[in-house]
């Protein structure tokens, strides 16, 4: 079973997590950051992922921190099981509209972290007390710890939550496509020997 479960505690956080990359889109997700819960749901829900976490941080000064240790967690477990990564498809691609949204997310599981950013938000405004601009810190510390590349770009749209949604539902899908096992390939997917 491709599976991991991770635990973090810093002075700042305090995060365990548990994933089944061989789910079935099963999720219990509590980090006392509601909109953040729901954008991982979504997430989890698409990408047929299996998701247990738990998080407590240093909220009340920011959620900043929080946000950014879930997405170095979340990024060290997807590394960890899918282990030797022997099989998987390691591309994949899904674009997700959502409403007025259309956002594309293209991912690569390169062993090399890098993210393409492209979400114009078009206001300065707050999802509730969410800062929409912690998404990509949150994708920053997700691809450095599961060295994965990643490419995110949002089309157009005007709502902020929408733009958010489908880019969580986009990263679910293509997700579950490049881990997914396809049994015509033999060992790892690259001509280098070694991802």
């Amino acid at each position: 079973m491709r599976k991991a479960k991770i635990e973090r505690k810093t002075k700042e956080t305090s995060i365990k997590l548990e994933l089944n990359l061989d789910g079935s889109g099963r999720y219990s997700i509590s980090t006392s950051i509601p909109f953040l819960d729901h954008m991982l749901s979504l997430m989890s829900k698409h990408g047929l992922f299996d998701l247990r976490l738990r998080a407590k941080g240093d909220i009340g000064i920011d959620d900043h921190h929080t946000v950014e240790d879930i997405g170095i967690v979340l990024g060290k477990a997807i590394k960890q099981a899918l282990g030797n990564m022997k099989g998987i498809s390691r591309y994949g691609q899904a674009s997700v509209p959502m409403d007025e949204t259309l956002a594309s997310v293209s991912l690569d599981v390169s062993g090399r972290p890098y993210l393409v950013y492209n979400i114009n938000f078009p206001k300065k405004a707050k999802i509730k007390d969410f800062d929409p601009d912690l998404i990509e810190d949150f994708l920053q510390a997700f691809v450095s710890n599961s060295s994965i590349t990643l490419h995110v770009n949002v089309m157009y749209g005007r709502n902020i939550h929408h733009m958010i949604e489908a880019v969580f539902k986009g990263l679910g899908r293509a997700l579950r496509e490049a881990v997914s096992i396809d049994k015509r390939i033999k060992g790892i997917p690259t001509t280098k020997g070694l991802i």
